[in-house]
């Protein structure tokens, strides 16, 4: 009796029912409008990249005028005026190619393996454990800590270099992949059976799309490995057959205290890795990961 009373208690005191009319939608406002120029010119990525670079040229100027030792830190006027006119010598150019022939040989063959190893890995439990065993002794250690294994190996000149960029990049990369290839989805590798794929086109349509996003990652930190393991070691005895690299070129200047040479040298290696990273791996990943949609 109690419970029926107190429905229709609920019931009397419901509210009643009403519409709402609809607002003219001109009252309300843009919903979604085009960006004006300076809009679009502040939220671009290069102009947020350009702004960037531009405070730390800006905060390295102030730093050096007050500084005032071009001994100790060049402004960066003095170091681009440098710059160019090694440029225009040739010097820097020679030393630059050398240095990228040796960093492409070692990148190369530094890829190949970690594609014989990673195949190896994911093909049988073995090579997973072999892999992870060689990656946890070797990827912690510095590669310019071979260097001199290297130079009793393989004398003084590139292929002593060549080792030391191979290993730094063959770890890295190795790892990464077999990381990406274990993260693919067990429904997407059961999708691909599904439909037939097998050997090699079940890989590379299914197991490398997939695990692409670990696997550039793996790209670029090998990349970074082997270009600073290159200058490093060029540093120590970076002369092949009479022809130095970057490293030996701000070697060079240092013992003859050019130092606005050496911070030329310096801005070439920033200016490589800058390009590389924007032009190649920003390329690369704008038309694999992002238009496959794995990464926004």
């Amino acid at each position: 009796m109690n419970s029926a009373r107190q429905g229709a208690d609920l019931r009397d005191a419901q509210r009643p029912e009403f519409e709402r009319e609809l607002v003219d939608s001109g009252v309300i406002g843009d919903v979604e409008r085009p960006l004006g120029l300076i809009e679009r010119v502040v939220n671009n990525e290069n102009f947020q990249r350009f702004v960037i670079l531009f405070v730390l040229v800006a905060i390295w100027e102030g730093y050096a005028r007050w500084l005032d030792n071009s001994l100790l830190f060049p402004t960066f006027t003095l170091t681009i005026k440098t710059f160019v006119n090694d440029l225009q010598s040739g010097v820097l150019i020679n030393r630059t190619i050398t240095s990228l022939r040796t960093l492409a040989i070692g990148y190369a063959c530094g890829l190949a393996l970690a594609a014989v190893f990673t195949t190896f890995a994911v093909a049988s439990t073995i090579g997973t454990r072999i892999l992870s065993t060689f990656t946890a002794m070797f990827n912690p250690l510095p590669a310019i800590a071979l260097l001199p294994l290297a130079l009793i190996w393989f004398g003084l000149g590139t292929p002593s270099l060549v080792f030391v960029i191979i290993h730094s990049v063959l770890w890295a990369v190795a790892l990464n992949t077999l990381i990406g290839f274990r993260s693919v989805p067990e429904t997407l590798r059961m999708s691909g059976r599904n439909v037939g794929l097998k050997g090699a086109r079940y890989v590379g349509l299914i197991l490398i799309p997939a695990a692409f996003p670990s696997i550039l990652a793996g790209l670029k930190i090998g990349w970074a490995f082997a270009w600073r393991t290159l200058v490093a070691a060029e540093l120590v005895f970076g002369v092949s057959s009479g022809k130095g690299g970057l490293g030996w070129f701000i070697f060079e200047n240092r013992n003859q205290l050019d130092i606005p040479a050496v911070f030329a040298g310096l801005l070439t290696v920033i200016i490589i890795g800058l390009v590389v990273e924007n032009l190649v791996f920003r390329t690369l990943e704008r038309r694999t990961i992002m238009r496959w949609g794995l990464q926004s």
